[in-house]
């Protein structure tokens, strides 16, 4: 690893973000450049020098991709590097916050270093007895998302019906272990046998379908929920939501996380089902994870015991290498991914 006290000009390799995107991202929407960085951060700034780890994929990016200024999602600038959650080594600071050596997480470019003038996202890492890759999945902003969404916007009780969609994926696989610790009973919709599986037999939740061998998906929901759903944690909208408002439970709550069966979309599905909310008085409420960072601190209190004692579990796909980083971007929207979905930069 080069010298971070001797300020010289290394090579980084970086991901840059052609254009605009609309309908479905491909891998040509990105490409793979090298330039230089000097691995020193400017005298008498704030900025931070890193050296990034892992790399975060995640389905907020495609809206990033569109030219977007939606409650503070602003869009990639075309023709530079893209950006989102990373895990990083400080090499150099002029930041009293962090030192060189210390592991961070938080918002870093996708390329090999990083100048970080905007340092607001970035935590230093305390645990290391974790695989650091969990920073940006089961420790960072999903495994954030799945609690505050679960524990905080759903308000569940022990013993209720729990539907989950999408739910191998980042976020989905924590929100149904999380219920099943409360004593839910979950089930979850995957778009794979593969996924089925995982949901069942590693990850505890009662029972899985997939979605893309169900003709009538409110048939399939009173299949398994035949007394309704008392709490829907969403993440794909579309036919799905229009499905589960049919079977909703009076006083029922609906978590909206993502949609991502919408986002590639021209034009987005319609609902039809909307007047359930009323008649049940179903309470539907949509979120971002950024509301509740503030309960980042109890958030791992709770979950590093778990981690620890084997009864919370994360499943990763990992990526080798940053050129592979568009394909594994891309694949988020065909599901191609199993688990959360890391790129691997580099492991020190």
């Amino acid at each position: 690893m080069a010298n971070a006290g001797g300020g010289e000009e290394v090579r980084n390799k970086q991901v840059i973000f052609r254009d605009y995107v609309t309908g479905f991202p491909k891998e040509s929407d990105m490409y793979v450049t090298t330039s230089t960085i000097n691995l020193r951060a400017p005298e008498g700034s704030n900025s931070v020098l890193v050296k990034n780890l892992y790399l975060s994929c995640d389905p907020v990016m495609r809206v990033r991709m569109a030219r977007v200024s939606v409650g503070g999602f602003s869009s990639f600038t075309p023709g530079s590097p893209l950006t989102g959650l990373g895990v990083a080594k400080v090499l150099d600071s002029g930041h009293p916050d962090f030192k060189p050596g210390d592991l961070v997480w938080g918002v870093t470019g996708w390329e090999e270093y990083s100048l970080l003038s905007g340092i607001e996202s970035l935590r230093k890492i305390q645990h290391t007895d974790v695989p650091l890759s969990y920073y940006i999945g089961l420790l960072g902003m999903p495994g954030m998302t799945a609690y505050a969404g679960f524990y905080e916007v759903c308000t569940p009780k022990s013993g209720e019906y729990v539907f989950i969609s999408a739910a191998a994926g980042a976020v989905g696989q924590l929100v149904g272990q999380f219920a099943k610790l409360l004593g839910c009973y979950v089930v979850g919709s995957a778009g794979s046998k593969e996924k089925v599986d995982l949901l069942k037999n590693k990850l505890g939740f009662d029972d899985a379908f997939n979605y893309k061998e169900e003709n009538d998906l409110d048939a399939a929901l009173k299949r398994y929920f035949p007394e309704g759903i008392d709490i829907y944690f969403e993440n794909v909208g579309g036919k799905t939501l229009d499905a589960v408002l049919i079977n909703m439970r009076v006083h029922g709550r609906i978590a909206v996380c993502g949609m991502i069966s919408q986002y590639n979309l021209d034009e987005t599905e319609g609902v039809k089902n909307l007047t359930c909310l009323i008649y049940k008085r179903i309470h539907m409420q949509g979120f971002t994870v950024r509301d509740y960072y503030h309960l980042y601190p109890k958030f791992l209190e709770t979950v590093m015991p778990y981690i620890r004692e084997g009864k919370v579990v994360y499943v990763e796909d990992k990526a080798e290498g940053l050129e592979s980083a568009p394909t594994a971007l891309v694949g988020l929207f065909s599901g191609r991914n199993v688990g959360k979905q890391v790129v691997v930069v580099a492991r020190e």
